[in-house]
Protein backbone atom coordinates (compact mmCIF):
# COMPACT_ATOMS: atom_id res chain seq x y z
CA UNK A 1 0.00 0.00 0.00
CA UNK A 2 3.01 2.28 0.62
CA UNK A 3 1.23 5.65 0.50
CA UNK A 4 -1.37 4.72 -2.10
CA UNK A 5 -4.32 6.91 -1.13
CA UNK A 6 -6.97 4.89 -2.95
CA UNK A 7 -5.74 1.65 -1.36
CA UNK A 8 -5.93 3.28 2.08
CA UNK A 9 -9.45 4.56 1.36
CA UNK A 10 -10.43 1.03 0.40
CA UNK A 11 -8.88 -0.29 3.63
CA UNK A 12 -10.85 2.27 5.66
CA UNK A 13 -14.03 1.44 3.77
CA UNK A 14 -13.55 -2.28 4.41
CA UNK A 15 -12.71 -2.09 8.12
CA UNK A 16 -14.29 1.21 9.24
CA UNK A 17 -17.32 -0.39 10.88
CA UNK A 18 -15.22 -3.19 12.40
CA UNK A 19 -12.75 -0.71 13.97
CA UNK A 20 -15.60 1.39 15.35
CA UNK A 21 -17.28 -1.69 16.90
CA UNK A 22 -13.98 -2.85 18.41
CA UNK A 23 -13.39 0.53 19.99
CA UNK A 24 -17.01 0.94 21.13
CA UNK A 25 -16.88 -2.48 22.84
CA UNK A 26 -14.14 -1.09 25.07
CA UNK A 27 -15.07 2.57 25.64
CA UNK A 28 -18.90 2.19 25.57
CA UNK A 29 -19.48 5.76 24.42
CA UNK A 30 -20.39 6.62 20.82
CA UNK A 31 -18.71 10.05 20.63
CA UNK A 32 -15.50 8.73 22.19
CA UNK A 33 -15.55 5.72 19.86
CA UNK A 34 -15.95 8.04 16.84
CA UNK A 35 -13.06 10.24 17.97
CA UNK A 36 -10.88 7.25 18.71
CA UNK A 37 -11.71 5.72 15.31
CA UNK A 38 -10.30 8.82 13.62
CA UNK A 39 -7.19 8.61 15.81
CA UNK A 40 -6.77 4.88 15.12
CA UNK A 41 -7.04 5.37 11.35
CA UNK A 42 -4.44 8.11 11.54
CA UNK A 43 -2.14 5.81 13.49
CA UNK A 44 -2.73 3.01 11.01
CA UNK A 45 -1.94 5.31 8.08
CA UNK A 46 1.38 6.45 9.57
CA UNK A 47 2.26 2.93 10.74
CA UNK A 48 1.69 1.26 7.36
CA UNK A 49 5.39 1.49 6.38
CA UNK A 50 6.23 -0.68 9.43
CA UNK A 51 3.47 -3.21 8.71
CA UNK A 52 5.03 -6.64 8.07
CA UNK A 53 2.29 -8.17 5.91
CA UNK A 54 1.17 -10.59 8.61
CA UNK A 55 -2.52 -10.63 9.57
CA UNK A 56 -3.79 -7.21 8.54
CA UNK A 57 -7.06 -7.46 10.48
CA UNK A 58 -5.19 -8.62 13.61
CA UNK A 59 -2.74 -5.74 13.28
CA UNK A 60 -5.56 -3.20 12.86
CA UNK A 61 -7.42 -4.71 15.80
CA UNK A 62 -4.36 -4.52 18.02
CA UNK A 63 -3.91 -0.82 17.24
CA UNK A 64 -7.61 -0.13 17.92
CA UNK A 65 -7.66 -2.13 21.16
CA UNK A 66 -4.42 -0.65 22.50
CA UNK A 67 -5.56 2.91 21.73
CA UNK A 68 -8.95 2.25 23.37
CA UNK A 69 -7.35 0.82 26.49
CA UNK A 70 -4.99 3.80 26.72
CA UNK A 71 -7.97 6.12 26.40
CA UNK A 72 -9.90 4.29 29.16
CA UNK A 73 -6.88 4.40 31.49
CA UNK A 74 -6.43 8.09 30.85
CA UNK A 75 -10.13 8.78 31.45
CA UNK A 76 -10.06 6.76 34.68
CA UNK A 77 -6.99 8.66 35.90
CA UNK A 78 -8.69 11.98 35.12
CA UNK A 79 -11.81 10.86 36.98
CA UNK A 80 -9.72 9.73 39.97
CA UNK A 81 -7.80 13.02 39.97
CA UNK A 82 -11.05 15.00 39.81
CA UNK A 83 -12.54 12.94 42.64
CA UNK A 84 -9.41 13.39 44.72
CA UNK A 85 -9.45 17.14 44.08
CA UNK A 86 -13.11 17.31 45.15
CA UNK A 87 -12.35 15.32 48.31
CA UNK A 88 -9.46 17.66 49.11
CA UNK A 89 -11.73 20.69 48.57
CA UNK A 90 -14.41 19.27 50.84
CA UNK A 91 -11.83 18.43 53.48
CA UNK A 92 -10.28 21.87 53.21
CA UNK A 93 -13.69 23.49 53.66
CA UNK A 94 -14.47 21.34 56.70
CA UNK A 95 -10.99 21.61 58.20
CA UNK A 96 -11.48 24.86 60.15
CA UNK A 97 -14.67 23.51 61.71
CA UNK A 98 -13.08 20.36 63.07
CA UNK A 99 -9.48 21.43 63.53
CA UNK A 100 -9.83 22.73 67.07
CA UNK A 101 -11.83 19.67 68.17
CA UNK A 102 -9.21 17.30 66.74
CA UNK A 103 -6.37 19.22 68.39
CA UNK A 104 -8.06 19.01 71.79
CA UNK A 105 -8.92 15.31 71.35
CA UNK A 106 -5.36 14.54 70.30
CA UNK A 107 -3.89 16.38 73.28
CA UNK A 108 -6.23 14.59 75.71
CA UNK A 109 -5.42 11.17 74.23
CA UNK A 110 -1.68 11.88 74.23
CA UNK A 111 -1.76 13.07 77.84
CA UNK A 112 -3.79 10.06 79.00
CA UNK A 113 -1.51 7.66 77.16
CA UNK A 114 1.61 9.35 78.51
CA UNK A 115 0.24 9.08 82.09
CA UNK A 116 -0.50 5.38 81.66
CA UNK A 117 2.94 4.74 80.19
CA UNK A 118 4.63 6.64 83.01
CA UNK A 119 2.73 4.52 85.57
CA UNK A 120 3.88 1.30 83.91
CA UNK A 121 7.33 2.41 82.81
CA UNK A 122 9.03 0.58 85.68
CA UNK A 123 8.00 -2.74 84.04
CA UNK A 124 10.06 -2.06 80.93
CA UNK A 125 13.66 -3.35 80.88
CA UNK A 126 16.01 -0.47 81.82
CA UNK A 127 17.92 -0.40 78.51
CA UNK A 128 14.60 0.26 76.70
CA UNK A 129 13.26 2.75 79.26
CA UNK A 130 15.84 5.38 78.30
CA UNK A 131 15.09 5.47 74.59
CA UNK A 132 11.32 5.13 75.04
CA UNK A 133 11.24 7.98 77.54
CA UNK A 134 13.48 10.18 75.42
CA UNK A 135 11.57 9.55 72.19
CA UNK A 136 7.94 9.27 73.24
CA UNK A 137 7.74 11.34 76.39
CA UNK A 138 10.48 13.95 75.92
CA UNK A 139 9.92 14.02 72.12
CA UNK A 140 13.64 13.94 71.28
CA UNK A 141 14.90 13.10 67.80
CA UNK A 142 16.93 9.96 67.10
CA UNK A 143 20.02 12.14 66.71
CA UNK A 144 19.43 13.91 70.06
CA UNK A 145 19.01 10.57 71.83
CA UNK A 146 22.16 9.19 70.18
CA UNK A 147 24.16 12.25 71.20
CA UNK A 148 22.85 12.23 74.78
CA UNK A 149 23.65 8.53 75.31
CA UNK A 150 26.87 8.38 73.29
CA UNK A 151 25.48 5.83 70.80
CA UNK A 152 24.81 5.82 67.07
CA UNK A 153 21.48 6.69 65.49
CA UNK A 154 21.30 3.10 64.21
CA UNK A 155 21.58 1.86 67.81
CA UNK A 156 18.74 4.18 68.83
CA UNK A 157 16.62 2.78 65.99
CA UNK A 158 17.41 -0.78 67.06
CA UNK A 159 16.64 -0.11 70.71
CA UNK A 160 13.34 1.56 69.84
CA UNK A 161 12.42 -1.33 67.57
CA UNK A 162 13.22 -3.91 70.26
CA UNK A 163 11.41 -1.84 72.87
CA UNK A 164 8.27 -1.70 70.69
CA UNK A 165 8.49 -5.47 70.20
CA UNK A 166 8.77 -5.93 73.97
CA UNK A 167 5.76 -3.65 74.52
CA UNK A 168 3.65 -5.51 71.96
CA UNK A 169 4.51 -8.80 73.60
CA UNK A 170 4.05 -7.72 77.23
CA UNK A 171 1.46 -4.97 77.18
CA UNK A 172 -2.04 -5.47 75.91
CA UNK A 173 -4.11 -2.63 74.49
CA UNK A 174 -6.99 -3.40 76.84
CA UNK A 175 -4.65 -2.64 79.79
CA UNK A 176 -4.80 0.99 78.69
CA UNK A 177 -8.52 1.35 78.11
Amino acid sequence: MNGDESAFRELVSTYRHYVFQTIYAIVRHTKDAEDLSQDVWTRIYFSLPQYQMKGLKTWITRIAVNRSIDFKRSANRKREDTTAEMEISVQAAAEPLFHQQRVVEHEVIMNETAQLVRKRLHQIPPNYQEVLTAYYIQHQSYQDIADAHGITVKTVESKLYRAKQWLRKNWKEEDFL
